[in-house]
């Protein structure tokens, strides 16, 4: 049986083709001399950074999935620390005016096909999650504060 061939590096090439290959739409764009991929998940956009160069010319030892959101008025205070204490295989910080989750995939000792399907997988199940999470902070902590507290004046208690 062969052993399966590993992928220790990857392009703006190779990652448009598993992204294209997994059903997503794909463009490219350019930021500061770099190539970027944006993409976007249950209409969720984001961009995919690449990170640490390899020895040839356009391939990479690693990127980042970025999802920024426009910060709109207040953050609730504990709104990230919550969401990185709950969470695995990603981080939620605020980073000038934008909420930005981002994942980190690295190849650099040689992983399989699979491998990246399922970093593609985790980040699409994490975008839902973090959707889904930032509604129902904002509703949960909405009406935790016009809920009147037990015992107090006008409480049903």
């Amino acid at each position: 049986m062969n052993a399966p061939t590993l992928i220790e590096s990857v392009s703006a090439d190779s990652l448009t083709n598993l992204l294209q290959e997994s059903g997503y739409r794909v463009n490219r764009a350019e930021q500061g001399g770099s190539v970027q991929l944006l993409s976007a998940s249950q209409g969720v956009g984001y961009t995919l950074r690449f990170g640490n160069p390899a020895a040839t010319e356009g391939q990479y030892l690693d990127f980042t999935f970025s999802c920024a959101l426009h910060i709109q008025g207040e953050l609730p205070e504990n709104l990230v620390n919550q969401w990185n204490a709950s969470r695995r295989f990603s981080r939620l910080s605020v980073q000038g005016g934008f909420l930005v989750l981002e994942k980190d995939v690295v190849v650099a000792e040689g992983v399989g096909a699979r491998y990246l399907a399922g970093s593609l997988l985790l980040w699409d199940r994490l975008l839902q999650e973090f959707i889904v999470y930032l509604r129902d902070y904002g509703r949960d902590n909405l009406s935790a504060a016009t809920t009147p507290a037990q015992g107090q004046p006008g409480s049903d208690a």
